[in-house]
């Protein structure tokens, strides 16, 4: 079944004469670029948006990712930041964040002949609370793990047999999605939400979340980890340096790491049923 999956999408990509690769170095977009390399060849460009919304060393590494493929690269400025309503930080922002990007590399791909956008969204991407879907469905951006209906984990799994580098790389969204909704966006809080997940990767944690909360940084680990905080002299040294960035209080939420966590804040809650019709009804 997932290799049937695969060649669907190849089908769909070897439809197209050119491809302009929405992509981010993670795993999802890595498995669409590399597809669309060997089909496409020289006709499928990568782009990446540099922005203070990225995880620090995003860029880098999807730079590293691109030229192991032979690909492509293109780097264009990320503007969302730019925009008062997204900095409003409404719970639609990533659908406003997703229109300055798709709009720019809609730009790109005519500018370089190319046929279309395609982006790394996947079927698991239907089932949480995304409205970057939307603005790809209006802005007629392409999906074609999801179209075929591959799932993360076999994301994951072709990855890995096609020897990509990054098969099991932990999710990084936007740091934005570090700020709950309503609260405002602003380059401070996106450093100190950065600075302080270098420091706790840097202390070893695999995968973290520092969500911001005004003067609390509420920390989101993997379950397996969260027992490290009882070790005095490293919660110590967790609470001195994130207070010297600025936070007032530290916390750790015993939940663990969630994806999506600040959905929770959304009234009425976002079912899987409501999502959907977001997706059609708009």
């Amino acid at each position: 079944m997932m290799h049937a999956k695969l060649t669907r999408i190849y089908e769909t990509i070897s439809s197209f004469h050119g491809a302009v690769v929405a992509f981010s170095g993670g795993v999802d977009s890595t498995l669409v670029l590399k597809i669309s390399k060997d089909v496409l060849g020289a006709h499928a460009v990568a782009v990446t948006v540099n922005s203070s919304l990225a995880v620090p060393g995003e860029l880098e590494r999807a730079g590293e990712i691109a030229a192991l493929l032979g690909a492509r690269h293109v780097v264009i400025t990320g503007k969302a930041l730019e925009d008062p309503e997204f900095r409003l930080n409404p719970p639609e922002r990533c659908y406003l964040c997703k229109r300055h990007v798709y709009a720019a590399m809609g730009e790109l791909a005519r500018e370089t002949g190319a046929e279309v956008v395609l982006d790394g969204a996947n079927a698991d991407d239907t089932g949480d609370f995304r409205p970057g879907l939307r603005a790809a469905r209006e802005m007629g951006v392409r999906s074609p793990l999801l179209e075929a209906g591959l799932t993360k984990e076999e994301v994951r799994r072709l990855a890995r047999e096609l020897e990509l580098p990054n098969w099991n790389q932990p999710a990084q969204p936007c740091l934005a999605t570090r700020i709950p909704y309503g609260e405002l966006i602003t380059e401070e809080k996106l450093q100190q939400i950065a600075r302080a997940e270098q420091f706790l990767s840097g202390l070893g944690f695999s995968s973290v979340r520092v969500r911001h909360h005004g003067p609390v940084a509420r920390l989101e680990l993997l379950p397996e980890e969260i027992c490290r905080i009882s070790d005095v002299q490293l919660r110590e040294e967790i609470n001195r340096e994130l207070k010297r960035l600025g936070f007032r209080y530290v916390s750790v939420d015993l939940a663990g790491l969630r994806s999506g966590s600040l959905n929770d804040l959304l009234a009425p809650p976002v079912t899987k049923e409501v999502w959907k019709k977001y997706l059609i009804d708009g």
